[in-house]
C-alpha cells in the first residue's frame, strides 16, 4: 500500500485504491468494444484479424501502462476510432497502399508527434490551427465512421444512379444491427456501463440464431501476432506519394490526444490554471504508443475520451489507468469471441461513436462564415470524398483562401498558411486522394 501510496499519490488527488479500481473497471467498459471494432476495420485491409486482436490488446495494454506510471493520469490509451477506417479504407482500400506501408506511415507520424512534443512545437501547431478547423475533424471524421457504419450494416448501398442507395431492409444484417443500435443508445441513456461492448454482444449473440454465424467459442491462447509484427514498410511510406497521408495521421493525432487529454483532465479537476502539470508526459505516452502499436501491428493509437467515464466514477490517478491496462491484458485469451463477432455487430457501436463525434458542431462561431464555412467543407468532404485527407485539404485551402478574400489575411496563423500550401501543392502536381 505504501508503494501504490508512494507512485500514485492517491491522497493528495483525494481518491482510495478501491474507487481507483472501479474506476478502471468502468473506463475499460465503456471503450472494450475496440477489441471487436479494430480488426473488423482493419481486417478490411487485408490485414490478419487473429494478429490485429492481439496487436490491439497489447497496445493498449501498454501505452495505458506508461500513461498510468509515467504521467500518473487516469486515461486509457487504444487504437483510436476514424484513425482506423481511415488506414483501412482510403490509405489501403482506395489509394493502393500496402497495409505494410500504412503501418510505416503511422510509425513515421508518431515519430513527427514525438519531436513535436520533446521540442515543444506542439503548442504552437496547436495554437495555431483555428478553432473552427479543429471542431470540424471531429465531425468530419464522425460523418465518415457513419457513412462506414451504415455500409457496413446494409442500409447504405452503392448506386450507379445516385452513387448511394438505400440497402436491403429484409436481410439479417440490417434488422439485427438496427436492433444492435437502439440497444446501445438505450442502455447508455440508461446509465449503464458498457452499453456498447454489450450492444455487440447482443447482436454477435442474434447472429448465431438469425445471420447464419457460427460461434467459435469464447477462450483459447491468444493467436499468433507474427503476421503483423515488425512488418511496416518505413521506406515506402517515406516515397512522395504517401506524404500527405502521414500529415493527416500526424495532425489527426496532435488534435485528438491534445483535446482529449485537457478534456478528460478538466472533468477531473487535474487542470491547474486551465494547464495539466504534466501534459508533456501525457503526450510522450501517446506518441510513443502510436509508433510501438505500428511495430506490432495496428493502427494509430491514441487517448480514449471514454476515460471520461472512469472520471465520473472517482478516478483521479495512473492506479484507475493501471487498471485498464491489466484488463486489457486479460482479454488476450478471447481471440475466438473476438473472431466470432460479424462486421454488422460493430456498425451499431461506430454509428453511436460517430452520432456522439456530431455534437462538436455546437462548439462552431455561425455568425462568423469566414470560420463556420470552412469547418462546414472540412466536415462534408470527409464523407463524400471518402477520405479524412481531402476534407483536411478542402478545409484549410478553404480557410486561407477565404480568410485572404474578406481582407482577414492577418487572422491566419502561418501554420495554417503552411498547411494549406502542401494540400494545394499536392492537388496540382500529384493529384487527388
Amino acid at each position: 500500500m505504501d508503494l501504490i501510496e508512494k507512485v500514485f499519490k492517491l491522497k493528495e488527488h483525494n481518491t482510495t485504491v478501491r474507487t481507483e479500481l472501479v474506476a478502471g473497471l468502468t473506463t475499460f467498459l465503456t471503450m472494450a468494444y475496440i477489441i471487436f471494432v479494430n480488426p473488423s476495420i482493419l481486417g478490411e485491409a487485408g490485414m490478419p484479424k487473429g494478429s490485429v486482436f492481439v496487436a490491439t490488446c497489447l497496445i493498449a495494454a501498454l501505452g495505458t501502462l506508461i500513461m498510468g506510471l509515467y504521467a500518473n493520469y487516469p486515461i486509457a490509451l487504444a487504437p483510436g476510432m476514424g484513425l482506423n477506417a481511415y488506414f483501412a479504407f482510403v490509405v489501403v482500400g482506395q489509394m493502393g497502399y500496402s497495409w505494410q506501408t500504412a503501418l510505416g506511415a503511422v510509425f513515421v507520424s508518431g515519430c513527427l508527434f514525438l519531436l513535436v512534443t520533446i521540442t515543444g512545437l506542439r503548442e504552437l501547431i496547436v495554437r495555431g490551427i483555428p478553432v473552427s478547423i479543429r471542431v470540424a475533424i471531429t465531425v468530419g471524421i464522425g460523418m465518415f465512421l457513419a457513412l462506414i457504419a451504415l455500409k457496413g450494416a446494409g442500409i447504405v448501398a452503392a448506386s450507379p444512379a445516385t452513387f448511394v442507395t438505400l440497402g436491403d431492409l429484409h436481410t439479417a444484417p440490417v434488422v439485427l444491427s438496427s436492433i444492435g443500435f437502439l440497444v446501445i443508445v438505450a442502455l447508455d441513456r440508461l446509465g449503464v456501463r458498457g452499453a456498447i461492448l454489450i450492444g455487440i454482444l447482443v447482436v454477435t449473440v442474434l447472429s448465431f440464431f438469425f445471420g447464419g454465424n457460427k460461434f467459435g467459442g469464447v477462450f483459447s491462447a491468444p493467436p499468433s501476432i507474427e503476421p503483423t509484427l515488425f512488418q511496416l514498410d518505413i521506406m515506402g511510406a517515406l516515397k512522395g506519394g504517401i506524404l500527405n497521408v502521414i500529415l493527416v495521421f500526424f495532425l489527426v493525432e496532435l488534435f485528438d490526444a491534445t483535446g482529449t487529454l485537457m478534456g478528460v483532465a478538466k472533468r477531473a479537476g487535474l487542470l491547474k490554471e486551465g494547464k495539466m502539470n504534466r501534459l508533456n508526459r501525457a503526450l510522450l505516452a501517446d506518441s510513443g504508443a502510436i509508433f510501438a502499436g505500428s511495430l506490432l501491428g495496428t493502427s494509430s493509437t491514441t487517448a480514449y475520451v471514454e476515460s471520461a467515464a472512469g472520471v465520473q466514477a472517482g478516478g483521479r490517478t495512473g492506479l484507475t489507468a493501471l487498471t485498464v491496462s491489466a484488463l486489457f491484458l486479460a482479454c488476450l485469451v478471447i481471440s475466438p469471441l473476438a473472431g466470432s463477432v460479424p462486421a454488422y455487430a460493430t456498425a451499431p457501436a461506430l454509428f453511436y461513436v460517430a452520432c456522439l463525434m456530431l455534437r462538436e458542431l455546437t462548439e462552431l462561431d455561425w455568425g462568423e462564415v469566414t470560420e463556420a464555412v470552412p469547418a462546414v467543407v472540412t466536415a462534408l468532404v470527409m464523407p463524400f470524398t471518402y477520405s479524412i485527407a481531402n476534407g483536411l485539404a478542402f478545409g484549410f485551402i478553404s480557410y486561407a483562401a477565404i480568410k485572404l478574400c474578406t481582407g482577414r489575411a492577418r487572422e491566419v496563423h502561418v501554420m495554417v498558411w503552411i498547411i494549406a500550401a502542401i494540400f494545394l501543392f499536392k492537388f496540382i502536381y500529384i493529384g487527388g486522394h
